[in-house]
């Protein structure tokens, strides 16, 4: 089968960032589908793996979202059969969905909403269990919860920051104030769903107190370091922050006046340690795939680069590292 990948970690700007390669199909375990690519998207963890991860066995396959049909079941699969169109997030210590034909264990996989093609609904697994996880694990709502209180999204136009909108506002009764720093991310979170839009390249606790608000919950997806002093100084007393970046040091002593509750949300840890809760994020991809299938939710795509090749996902991830992406980009799978 071909596949996409990389030989040694760097820029992507490297002559051999990501070439394609052709690998045998994946050996299925007792729990895996063999899912044929037809969708596919690029997050933010893919351009951390390639530029930093070296490969253990030659040449290494990332991706990290992938819409497809299924090919082949587990003996032990008992969710899906061979014909499904599934949608997931994948497993970051197995091999990546960047290929024809993918393994996954059936724990982690949700029905493909029926109302989208697999290009728009690939935009959508990694980022809504991340930020369903935040809303529902980390902040330990309950659906319908938050009447009168208000969640801070700091860095809300990307793929979290768009289905995270689109989630408290649908399912709790959360106002939502998102950070937006450019006039089309502003339109694009407003049009997700954000009640207040605010800058993050200004000071945000000034701007948070001059809306009249003083959130409950604050979600950290990027610039948290740069940002931590002003999310504890705006936020209510016993609330809690949920960051999902890599600061490189956060001084968490002063978050201990207001009794604040602190979490670090990382949707791959179910899967990298086999957790007995692992099959929570098949429920929660097909009650995603409901909702979107129902017209509450609707597609974070915003960009589809065409058919995967070595010159589109690498276009993909100069995009990614631009830092200037609103929503998803997404590729339909190989040419077949």
């Amino acid at each position: 089968m071909r596949t996409i990948g990389y030989t040694q970690p760097g820029p992507v700007s490297a002559k051999d960032s990501l070439v394609e390669t052709e690998q045998a199909t994946p050996q299925i375990g007792r729990n895996d589908l063999l899912v044929e690519v037809r969708g596919l998207s690029v997050n933010p963890v893919d351009v951390k793996v390639r530029s930093r991860v070296a490969p253990e066995d030659g040449i290494k396959v990332i991706g990290y979202d992938a819409a497809g049909i299924v090919k082949q079941v587990g003996p032990d699969v008992g969710r899906f059969k061979v014909g499904d169109a599934v949608f997931y997030a994948g497993d970051l210590t197995r091999p990546g969905t960047n290929s024809e034909l993918h393994a996954v264990d059936e724990r982690i996989v949700g029905k493909k909403p029926q109302s989208l093609d697999f290009a728009e609904a690939a935009a959508l697994p990694l980022t809504s269990i991340t930020a369903w996880e935040i809303l529902f694990d980390c902040f330990a709502l309950q659906e319908g919860d938050g009447i009168g209180d208000s969640l801070l999204i700091v860095g809300a136009a990307g793929g979290v920051g768009s289905i995270l909108i689109q989630l408290a506002k649908r399912l709790t009764g959360l106002a939502v104030i998102a950070t937006a720093s450019r006039p089309d991310s502003q339109d694009w979170v407003r049009k997700m769903g954000a009640d207040q839009v605010i800058n993050h390249r200004k000071d945000l606790a000034s701007q948070v107190k001059s809306l009249g608000r003083e959130p409950r919950y604050v979600a950290g997806l990027n610039a948290t370091g740069e940002h931590f002093a002003s999310m504890v100084e705006l936020i209510k007393p016993r609330g809690h922050i949920a960051v999902i970046d890599d600061p490189k040091e956060l001084d968490i002593t002063t978050i201990k006046p207001k009794a604040l509750s602190f979490s670090w949300e990382f949707m791959f840890a179910r899967s990298m340690f086999q957790t007995d809760d692992m099959v929570e994020q098949h429920k929660l991809l097909n009650r995603v795939s409901e909702l979107v299938d129902q017209g509450r939710l609707v597609t974070t795509a915003t960009k589809n680069l065409g058919p995967l090749s070595a010159a589109t996902l690498k276009r993909a991830h100069e995009l990614q590292e631009s830092g200037k992406v609103i929503g998803k980009i997404v590729l339909d799978g190989f040419d077949r």
